[in-house]
């Protein structure tokens, strides 16, 4: 591919309805300190006035390109968005979002700096952090925390743990990917584990750079691909290409709900399952799918005698994580080589 673009940064922004928002967020993308970027803004069939707002703006800054496109949804605007980016990298923003001033400068910075890192993020906060419920509030505290490649990967199956809109890419990375596809779950996480999967490395600038504001139309909240399990489907479709597949014994702590959705994810897959593990007595002793559910004094015996085995983490109750760590710590297991946390 050749080496030479006409700008450094593509910023590829998605409209659909969103005129109440998008001049703020649009705004917060003229006023970079990096100047070197486009902005491919794809109009995905709009039914408000979003399109005119879009022209208005590229009417006063040529730096906009606006390609008008029937409705048919974020992953077909976002690959008629890639076509046209020209970028060395590709920035992603939504128009209900907001940056601030020195974020593409600081990514940039970055990526430049570090040639082995596919994509960059930054930490982000929330447009009413006041509001954040405890559950979000964790979530927020536990993706700010992972800044490094090796953090990142150690937890990918826990949760997405990169915001869509706030990175950073490597076009090439992008089409050497195929961009984004349609697989029934979530767009982005699905490009993040095929990433992966394709051996990207990923970080995060450590600041915050970006507000993400939660509204009730974003489609994590109404869009069945972003459930609860098909995100497990997508994660156990992507552990048997990636943190699996050099495993013929795959161990998973917790028979839950979480448990339950992961290894029936898994099996469908043909995941070779050896057993599972549980400290509520009722359980131990039973079986699951056929599987012997056996107690943590029991697992090092199980290990022992196995060839190639990794154990999965999959009990999602406050606290359990730390819990099982700690036990898997004092077997001398090792956390994202022969462990890790799904939940």
């Amino acid at each position: 591919m050749n080496s030479s673009h006409s700008v450094k940064v593509s910023v590829l922004i998605p409209c659909y309805n969103c005129a109440d928002t998008l001049v703020e967020s649009f705004e917060s993308v003229f006023s970079q300190t990096f100047e070197d970027f486009e902005i491919v803004a794809v109009d995905d069939g709009s039914e408000d006035n979003t399109l005119a707002l879009l022209k208005e703006l590229s009417a006063n800054d040529a730096r906009l390109k606006v390609i008008e496109a029937p409705h048919g949804g974020i992953i077909e605007a976002l690959n008629r968005g890639i076509e046209a980016c020209e970028g060395e990298f590709v920035a992603r923003m939504d128009a209900d979002d907001f940056c601030y001033p020195t974020r593409f400068e600081k990514q940039v910075a970055y990526l430049d700096a570090h040639p082995e890192i596919t994509l960059v993020s930054c930490k982000i906060e929330h447009s009413d952090k006041d509001a954040l419920l405890e559950g979000f509030r964790l979530y927020y505290e536990w993706m700010n925390s992972l800044l490094t490649d090796e953090a990142i990967k150690r937890e990918f199956f826990i949760e997405s743990p990169l915001i869509h809109p706030s990175i950073m890419m490597r076009r090439e990375a992008l089409l050497a990917v195929g961009g984004y596809e349609e697989n029934q779950w979530a767009e982005d996480y699905d490009l993040w584990l095929r990433l992966l999967a394709n051996g990207a490395n990923f970080a995060k600038v450590d600041e915050v750079l970006f507000q993400w504001r939660d509204l009730p139309t974003r489609l994590t909240k109404t869009d069945s691909r972003y459930s609860r399990r098909n995100f497990i489907r997508a994660k156990a479709h992507y552990m048997l290409q990636t943190i699996l597949k050099d495993h013929d014994s795959i161990f998973i702590w917790g028979t839950g709900t979480t448990g339950k959705h992961l290894s029936n994810a898994l099996l469908s897959e043909d995941a070779p399952i050896k057993a599972f593990i549980d400290i509520d007595p009722k359980r131990i002793g039973s079986v699951r799918h056929g599987y012997p559910i056996i107690g943590q004094e029991d697992l090092k015996a199980m290990w022992d005698a196995s060839e190639r085995p990794i154990l999965l983490q999959a009990v999602s109750s406050r606290g359990a994580r730390d819990l099982i760590r700690t036990a898997l710590d004092e077997m001398g297991l090792i956390e994202g080589v022969d462990w890790f946390c799904t939940a």
